[in-house]
């Protein structure tokens, strides 16, 4: 029978926590009493908005460092007079409630003036005042559900306001690209009715004093990129670009105020506002993603500090010093590595070492800072700062100090290499070739030739088709640190992969049973016996478990290290190492198995695996064709033969690596000549990540835990991963293709500029049409290979799976569910 969900989060409300109040289900008193508080204040209208919207509340405990004024002033933006302003990441802004509710804030605390949620950002500005600080502040979201994510580098960091230069640069050349358009278009058609001789004069001043705000402020970028260029004794693309924009204005201003015409103020403010737009297009990219975080991301802002006396005082991380006692609660981070002193320690280092199973630690062991304690609250003596610690050290490799020269060198910039020198040479050349003959034909060929020839396309051919690949990749959940990783990516040879989080889930294992089978009864006898302990691995069995009634746990008892005793029903029970259910019981190495017995009685053992991602071995035999793979792991080898058996025969599987080695091997494909991908997910991975071309970090949740990276890919379309490579190759054959078409139109171009039979106002007509030519093509295109890649067909889903009880205690042949 199925439980009903509950009505607040939507996670089953089953018989053991089920919750009745006011005629609805809850699966705890904190959801229950969420509903309450928003029933009490007119809210109820957060539940028609999305169904189960919200989520289990928290204790607002962790946060107390917030009373700490100090503390709480540098994570305030703004402060004056009664009003203080905050900006609070909260991940699970998910839907329309929780904007809704979030933005309504102020109907819950007198003190909160307004509250303004960014969905796309998953963060809330929050204004208050003197009736209320920010510790109450945080302990309101915490207590209906919406914690914050406040961590070191919010304490540290400024907040930085956002560069809008471009966009108003863009926003005034399409404002007066439009105008010199619409008041050109009578003298082009030569419209005498609407162009009378005495008001052209008034038009053309107007059209000048338009193009004055396009020519000196909208493209002053390129006059300041050409002159860093021509210093640097490098031609680049932004030489002949300048060049151009100058002849045009020139140009355009001799014949209009010396009445030869009406000059090409239209074509030059097309110029600017499509270059412009490109760039736009080229710099739009996912900023509501950190692709630079590091472990001050991921460190609280303060840790509990214990006096001698016994009281404790919230103390900034930076501040902690050798010999300081602190205070670690259930899953908190070590912040700096240290000695326990007092309680059973579970540390789970998968985040540093990629080991997925929890470390059980005893009095006097040292702990290292990046490790989150399990279980019950801990106090260990701090052996160092946060800054000498292990973590940190990790952090401070070289390779996350790469220079500005180690990036790739654009296509774009090896095409302007030659393209540049090539043009200007020709330009200068049909003025001097045509001095000789015609002083007005000489310059009208200069003219011409800088216009037709402008490399506006070949400048708007990289950022189109990048800036369009980095939009599609994006809308299916791959994320691109900017555009020239596309292009790292096309050139790649190698690929490595980390085990634990990225080809296997971080979330979902596979267990499976050996041993007597276990009746209805003593099934539900273990899942109470294992309901209390906090360890992931009781806690994965409990949710596995069915439940069959409602029996005291007469006594029970957790030895750290060892496993759990407790008496249920008149049985006792044990839970844990093999040694600990029965002498004779000996561990199968490099295998994660919880032993059973009752009454002194060994059962059997459930083992648990990892659930590798669904199409891992397709995704790998596809890879396979074209790239060097190779498996590097900080696990040991105990699935060594299953990896063998699903991976492809001349993959190269790595164990027991830690980050430094990662980084280490890393850097030898490269001393070797590869171009190498690294796919990782956690802080063991960060400097492969930040070592490799190109590091891509694989993501449950993209928005929050990811390391330094160049990329973030989604889990949920791991098996995609290879398309998206496929479509970096094709974006770069894109390029290839639309640099052809734009030289084959300045060749042709070219011919009649040089002879002298184009005129500059007919190139000045063409240019713009070959720009939205290459557009077209490369925006076309890259939609094309999307599809023809498979980028933009759905993910295939693996199959639910019914039935898990049966499956498993069938027989003492393990099933894997």
């Amino acid at each position: 029978m199925a439980h009903p969900n509950c009505y607040h989060c939507g996670q089953p409300a089953t018989d053991n926590n089920r919750i009745i109040f006011d005629s609805k289900a809850f699966c705890c008193t904190g959801c229950k009493t969420v509903y309450e508080i928003f029933t009490a204040n007119g809210l109820t209208d957060y539940y028609s908005l999305g169904q189960f919207p919200g989520a289990t509340p928290v204790s607002a405990g962790k946060y107390d460092f917030l009373d700490n004024v100090e503390i709480a002033d540098k994570l305030l933006e703004f402060r004056e007079g009664t009003t203080n302003i905050v900006t609070l990441h909260v991940p699970h802004i998910h839907c329309s409630s929780c904007i809704w509710i979030l933005e309504n804030l102020h109907r819950l605390d007198k003190g909160i003036v307004s509250s303004r949620a960014n969905f796309q950002r998953k963060t809330v500005r929050i204004t208050f005042n003197e009736e209320t600080n920010l510790h109450q502040v945080v302990d309101l979201l915490c207590r209906i559900g919406y914690e914050p994510n406040i961590t070191l580098s919010d304490y540290e960091t400024t907040k930085k306001h956002a560069d809008r230069s471009l966009m108003i640069k863009l926003a005034v050349a399409f404002f007066c690209f439009g105008n010199i358009m619409l008041l050109s278009f009578p003298e082009y058609f030569e419209v005498s009715e609407f162009w009378l001789d005495q008001y052209k004069g008034f038009f053309r001043t107007l059209i000048f004093v338009l193009a004055l705000p396009t020519f000196l402020y909208s493209a002053s970028g390129y006059y300041t990129a050409a002159w860093k260029s021509l210093r640097n004794g490098f031609l680049s693309i932004e030489v002949p670009i300048a060049l151009g924009i100058v002849i045009f204005f020139i140009r355009s201003a001799t014949d209009m105020f010396f009445n030869h015409g009406p000059g090409f103020f239209d074509s030059m403010a097309g110029l600017i506002f499509f270059m412009l737009l490109g760039k736009m297009f080229q710099a739009k990219t996912y900023d509501f993603l950190n692709f630079e975080r590091d472990y001050k991301s991921y460190f609280p802002v303060a840790v509990t500090c214990l006096s001698p006396d016994g009281s404790e005082t919230n103390l900034p991380i930076h501040e902690v010093k050798q010999g300081q006692r602190l205070l670690v609660r259930n899953q908190e981070l070590i912040p700096c590595d240290g000695v326990l002193i007092s309680g059973d320690a579970n540390i789970d280092y998968s985040f540093v070492t990629g080991e997925a199973i929890p470390v059980a630690k005893s009095k006097g062991e040292t702990l290292f800072a990046g490790g989150r304690q399990t279980g019950s609250s801990i106090e260990i003596e701090a052996l160092r700062s946060v800054s000498q610690s292990y973590l940190t050290q990790l952090w401070e490799h070289e390779a996350f100090k790469k220079d500005a020269h180690l990036k790739l060198k654009s296509i774009t910039d090896k095409v302007s290499r030659y393209f540049t020198p090539v043009l200007l040479l020709l330009a200068f050349s049909g003025l001097t070739y045509w001095l000789f003959f015609d002083m007005k034909t000489a310059f009208d060929v200069f003219t011409a030739v800088l216009i037709v020839a402008c490399p506006c396309a070949l400048a708007l051919t990289a950022p189109f088709t990048l800036g369009n690949i980095i939009r599609i990749m994006g809308r299916h959940s791959m994320y691109l640190k900017n555009t020239s990783v596309i292009e790292k990516m096309a050139l790649a040879d190698t690929i490595v992969f980390d085990k634990t989080g990225t080809i296997t889930s971080a979330r979902v294992s596979d267990i499976s049973y050996q041993g007597k089978p276990l009746t209805t009864e003593e099934q539900g006898l273990l899942r109470l016996a294992v309901r209390a302990s906090n360890h992931p691995l009781s806690r994965m069995l409990y949710d596995l478990l069915p439940a069959s009634g409602q029996t005291d746990v007469e006594s029970f008892s957790e030895i750290s290290g060892q496993g759990i005793e407790a008496v249920v029903g008149g049985k006792t029970i044990r839970v844990g190492k093999a040694s600990f259910t029965d002498e004779n019981q000996q561990p199968t190495p490099n295998q994660t198995a919880v032993h059973v017995s009752i009454d002194g009685q060994h059962i059997g053992k459930f083992i648990f695996a990892n659930q590798y991602r669904p199409g891992l071995q397709s995704l790998f035999e596809g890879l396979d064709k074209r790239y060097k793979l190779v498996l590097l792991s900080g696990d040991n080898a105990g699935e060594e033969s299953k990896l063998r058996e699903l991976l492809p025969p001349d993959t190269e599987l790595i164990f027991n690596q830690k980050p430094d080695e990662k980084l280490a091997y890393i850097k030898s494909l490269q001393q070797h000549g590869h171009k190498v991908i690294m796919l990782g997910d956690g802080l063991n991975d960060a400097g492969a990540l930040a070592q490799s071309d190109v590091g891509i970090s694989v993501s449950e949740d993209v928005n929050i835990f990811s390391p330094a990276c160049d990329a973030i890919l989604d889990a949920g379309i791991f098996n995609k991963f290879g398309r998206f490579l496929t479509l970096a190759r094709k974006s770069v054959l894109i390029m290839q293709l639309s640099f052809g078409l734009s030289l084959l139109y300045n060749v042709v171009g070219l011919y009649f500029a040089l002879s002298g039979t184009m005129s500059p106002l007919f190139a000045a007509i063409i240019m713009p049409l070959s720009t939205v030519t290459i557009v077209s093509f490369v925006t076309i295109m890259g939609n094309f290979w999307a599809r023809k890649t498979g980028v933009s067909l759905p993910v295939e889903k693996p199959e639910k799976t019914d039935g898990l009880t049966n499956v498993i205690f069938s027989g003492s042949t393990p099933k894997y569910i």
